[in-house]
């Protein structure tokens, strides 16, 4: 526990400050270069938001833009947005954009920003930026009061101020609240204090730490080594959700994954066999428990090779998938590292071996590892030939009727000897070089596969470690594209680095069955999704261990609130199926899973939300309360979007907890019960019950109960929480399309405004405006339901036509 109990003293060169402003050059309208002692310093603005800042050695040049780094060059952002007015005095320069301002104290370079009530944020202090014998630094000063999010993949809770946080993706089997790294190595963060905010990030992806006042309290220092300059971004907001959208337009958003995605996936290491399988997807059936997705783990292989079927265990495969797709389900397999089998006519280790698509040492030499397969070796992502090659070999897979992808070991995991006989895991070597674009030309006296290779482009696996597990779920991603043109496909990764939302869901890794993981899931999700991610889940149960009824009960009711909801676990574990634990808990999961299913309307809006803002899905309350400071530090309950929240039981035996309501009136999802905001109440909560809430004004979008998301639905339920007075109005934007092709990037979706609100003569009224869009949804009834302590109900036939209702209750 470095963080907590240090080690012995040590001496360690001082760092290197960057020294007195001494010139500056425009470079053009909005960027600066300031010459200083021993650097030089590049400010652009990109928006009136968003500032780039840069620092090189003083005879350096600023390195260019990697392929793999934000989606958006500098020259792409839009230059009216981010005119600049350039001021400069004897003591300082400052930089006026539309929303804040940026000053440089020519002493020692010192960087501050403000905002328009010259209220300052992320302000340089000690020596501003540094370096020392391998490695490159920044400090900011952290603001009294000031907390601090998103991070990525982190244990614990949800504000990490005093924290450490490395940036370098691991397996971390067995973590915990303690654990620093992570499978993820997100380098962004959001700082928030009363009603002034800002995100940072740190575009490295190099081994990179970000310290939030352990070293020094009130100080935060941002680090990377082997890179030798630093780059990072600072964007301003007003409220979270500007600075994730200033974030994603930065580092990309996730695209609209297929509605059977939205569904409940089905896990287990392993499912061992066909019928094994096909028994699991009657169960569901029979049971009358909503499933979509059906996933396989590693034993689905012959011999744990990547991309084909056991002939034992899944002879007829293509059959199995085409049978069970009958009945509603899609199939998605896992895909590990290759298997290193010479001579074995294994295609992909063959082609790969022919074509030098494998990573190697410096020298030239093969570099493998160990896991499940024993020896394996790892294709080189970074270079697009490789990634090619990749997507194109699940073709197969494709043919067969597979719909997804699930990629795992993607760190990578390696160890150096094989499973089971207490191995050690390792680390690629950090010098090992990929190559960005290679071309090759014939020569007997080769280094590699007798080939002289000329490298265009290289970077060390220093450099790219981080990048693995995004690299590979592009390939995956790129390849489903191709193989698969006319319909959406899922795909989902352990591994990732900042953007990795534009590829893929992401899930947690290896949790186990014990109550604290169920509760570090909420932060942990949350965290995510203030990082960019917003499709992301935790494995339902735990994958370790084994649950108890009551614990499975519990977390399936937060589970089926998770953006990607599956349940899991692991071989040598209990059988963890919805049904595994009794009639009790069966009838819950059967209750929340049919909920989630219901929502589906909702939730789908949701993630077309988050395509295009980048929104989570699931979000802290802060998100919307940041002007609360109740909430600053309020992890244990959850918002799915902005009207709906959750308070679940995360505790062995517990039937009531408290419950903080936000400002506003809240209605009790259950009972229709009303609550003032602003205030603590205690709510009861047995076994079959999640305290759930949803804010007035509300108007959630139902459908009724189905099994898959496939079935054909006649009814569009709307639910209506109506405002308590005039001063009030709320409105939602219902977002359709047919859930399965790329049809809506061309246009072939539809958007139908709904608003509630109180009349002159106090009438509640909902008006349903016209449908907007090419898509029409199959003949429908609307069903409006309003929720108060008075219920009333109306309906409609869907004609996309504008319709207004009234209620009175007088």
């Amino acid at each position: 526990m470095p963080q907590y109990f240090g080690s012995l003293p040590t001496t360690t060169d001082a760092w290197t400050a960057i020294g007195r402003v001494h010139s500056i050059k425009h470079e053009d309208k909005n960027t600066i270069h300031l010459q200083c002692d021993n650097a030089r310093v590049s400010i652009s603005v990109l928006d009136s938001n968003l500032v780039r800042v840069r620092l090189c050695g003083k005879d350096e040049e600023f390195l260019p833009q990697r392929p793999w780094g934000v989606t958006l060059d500098d020259s792409e952002w839009i230059k009216e947005n981010s005119q600049i007015i350039v001021q400069e005095s004897q003591d300082s320069i400052n930089i006026q954009t539309r929303q804040i301002r940026i000053s440089i104290q020519r002493e020692k370079c010192l960087i501050a920003f403000f905002d328009d009530q010259n209220r300052a944020f992320a302000q340089d202090t000690d020596i501003g930026m540094g370096w020392r014998m391998g490695s490159v630094a920044g400090w900011k000063k952290i603001e009294n009061d000031e907390h601090f999010y998103g991070f990525g993949e982190r244990t614990g809770y949800l504000d990490k101020l005093s924290e450490i946080k490395t940036n370098w993706a691991v397996n971390c089997l067995d973590f915990d609240s303690l654990t620093d790294e992570m499978y993820m190595a997100i380098p962004f963060y959001i700082a928030l204090r009363s009603n002034l905010m800002y995100g940072f990030y740190f575009n490295t992806t190099y081994w990179s730490q970000f310290d939030i006042g352990c070293e020094k309290p009130g100080q935060l220092k941002y680090e990377t080594r082997h890179g030798g300059q630093l780059d990072y971004y600072v964007m301003y907001g007003k409220q979270p959700s500007e600075i994730i959208r200033t974030y994603t337009q930065l580092t990309g958003r996730m695209p609209l994954p297929p509605k059977w995605a939205l569904g409940y996936h089905q896990c287990r290491w392993s499912y061992e066999s066909e019928n094994i399988v096909r028994d699991l997807a009657k169960n569901f059936r029979q049971r009358k428990i909503p499933c979509d997705v059906i996933h396989l783990d590693i034993d689905y292989m012959r011999g744990y090779r990547v991309f084909t079927w056991s002939n034992k265990r899944f002879p007829n495969a293509k059959q199995m998938i085409n049978d069970i797709k009958q009945e509603g389900f899609k199939v998605v397999p896992i895909i590990d590292p290759v298997k290193y089998e010479p001579e074995a006519d294994f295609a992909p280790f063959d082609e790969g071996m022919e074509n030098d698509y494998f990573v190697r040492h410096r020298d030239g030499r093969l570099f493998h590892g160990y896991a499940w397969p024993e020896k394996i070796v790892f294709p080189d992502f970074v270079r697009s030939s490789v990634r090619e090659w990749w997507g194109n070999i699940h073709k197969t897979l494709i043919e067969d009727g597979v719909c997804g992808i699930w990629n795992d070991m993607n760190e990578p995991a390696v160890s150096d000897r094989p499973i089971g006989d207490g191995g050690a895991k390792i680390c690629f070597p950090l010098d090992a070089i990929h190559d960005i674009d290679r071309k090759r030309q014939d020569d007997t006296n080769g280094p590699i596969n007798n080939k002289t290779v000329i490298l265009q482009a290289s970077a060390s696996h220093s450099e790219v470690h981080n990048l693995y597990g995004l690299l590979m779920t592009r390939s995956t991603a790129e390849g489903l594209r191709r193989l698969r043109p006319k319909e959406r496909s899922f795909l989902l990764t352990r591994s990732g680095f900042a953007g990795v939302q534009r590829y893929s869901a992401v899930w947690m890794g290896d949790n186990h069955s014990k109550w604290d993981y169920l509760e570090t899931s909420m932060p942990m999700l949350c965290n995510m999704g203030l990082s960019g991610v917003s499709f992301v889940g935790a494995d339902i149960g735990g994958f370790a261990s084994n649950a108890t009824a009551e614990l499975f009960a519990r977390w399936m009711q937060l589970g089926v609130l998770y953006p990607f909801c599956r349940g899991h676990s692991a071989m040598t574990t209990a059988r963890h199926e919805p049904w595994t634990f009794g009639e009790k808990v069966e009838n819950i999961c059967r209750d929340y899973l049919n909920l989630r299913y219901q929502l589906l309307p909702y939730l789908y809006t949701l993630f077309w939300e988050s395509s295009m803002t980048g929104s989570p899905i699931l979000r802290p309350l802060l998100y919307h309360y940041f002007d609360d400071s109740k909430t600053y530090a309020l992890y244990d309950q959850v918002l799915l979007g902005e009207w709906l929240m959750a308070a679940p039981i995360y505790r062995q035996g517990v039937e009531c907890r408290c419950v903080y309501l936000p400002r506003g009136t809240w209605y009790d999802w259950w009972t229709n019960e009303i609550y003032e905001g602003s205030k603590y109440i205690l709510a009861s909560a047995p076994l079959e019950k999640m305290p759930l809430y949803v804010r007035s004004c509300a108007i959630i979008p139902m459908q009724p109960i189905v099994q898959h998301t496939n079935e054909i639905v006649n009814k569009l339920f709307l639910n209506v929480y109506p405002p308590q007075d005039q001063n009030e109005r709320g409105e939602f934007i219902l977002y359709e399309d047919d859930g399965n092709t790329f049809d809506y990037q061309y246009g072939i979706y539809s958007t139908t405004k709904f608003c509630v609100y109180i009349d002159e003569s106090k009438n509640i009224c909902l008006d349903i405006e016209e449908r907007l869009g090419q898509w029409k949804p199959v003949e429908r009834e609307i069903i409006i339901n309003l929720k108060s302590t008075k219920q009333a109900e109306q309906r409609v036939l869907d004609d996309g036509k504008a319709h207004s209702f009234k209620f009175n209750f007088q």
